[in-house]
């Protein structure tokens, strides 16, 4: 984000940045979604997510007018700011839609949902890292491939993902499927979506992306999970691999 930062801001390019796994995260010290390298930064509060208001989601930005408008564009691009209208309001009843928007507005019940959560962001980062701690011991040493960390970073483990190698993996999926173990694999990569085939896209484009989804598998990782529950997808995982 830091080089993306400076390309953007050479040449004058707006950066939107999709932080929808990062919430609670950190990046050279400062938190995720500061918009120190970005115009807008995304999260999402999907239910999956580390935050949740059932669904939707937020943009936040450091740049007024940019939060101003992004407002005004979730309600249908109205205004209730004289400021900003073309004339004098008829009276204190008056708006006007100054440009087309949308009705993406969250609801006061989901918001509520939301904002509880928030109070305990740090202790759910902080329960997912240790989990993600004690899984890199766990599976140290082992054909397990681990995810990658960076120290000027921070993650806020919304995922845990490890990789096997490509001719046991699905196997290995099914395998722990079956062994009651909920792995699922994010993500399937986008170019061999059949939309994007239809663009012209297809197998070979993106090897890096190949690869991975021929590897990856997300392993169970949940701020309520105990040792006892770590220790038997751990014991699953091995059990397959033999």
């Amino acid at each position: 984000m830091d080089r993306i930062g400076q390309l953007a801001k050479r040449y004058g390019v707006r950066v939107i940045e999709d932080a929808s796994h990062a919430i609670g995260g950190a990046y050279q010290g400062r938190p995720v979604g500061s918009c120190e390298h970005s115009d807008i930064t995304i999260f999402s509060f999907h239910p999956v997510k580390i935050v949740t208001s059932a669904e939707g989601g937020a943009a936040v930005t450091r740049d007024a007018q940019l939060a101003n408008r992004m407002a005004r564009l979730r309600s249908h691009g109205i205004t209730r700011d004289p400021l900003e209208m073309t004339h004098e309001p008829d009276g204190p009843w008056y708006y006007q839609q100054i440009e087309l928007g949308w009705n993406y507005r969250i609801t006061d019940v989901q918001a509520a949902l939301g904002t509880q959560q928030m109070a305990r962001l740090d202790q759910y980062v902080a329960r997912r890292n240790a989990l993600a701690d004690r899984y890199d011991e766990l599976l140290l040493d082992t054909p397990v491939g681990l995810p990658g960390r960076q120290a000027d970073a921070l993650s806020a483990f919304h995922l845990y993902v490890v990789r096997v190698e490509a001719d046991v993996h699905r196997r290995i999926f099914e395998g722990l499927r079956q062994r009651g173990v909920g792995v699922n694999l994010h993500y399937i990569p986008v170019h061999l979506q059949p939309y994007y085939r239809q663009l012209g896209f297809g197998d070979g484009d993106f090897p890096n992306a190949e690869r991975y989804y021929a590897e990856a598998i997300s392993i169970p990782l949940f701020p309520t999970m105990t040792e006892e529950m770590q220790d038997e997808v751990v014991r699953a995982l091995l059990s397959e691999l033999e």
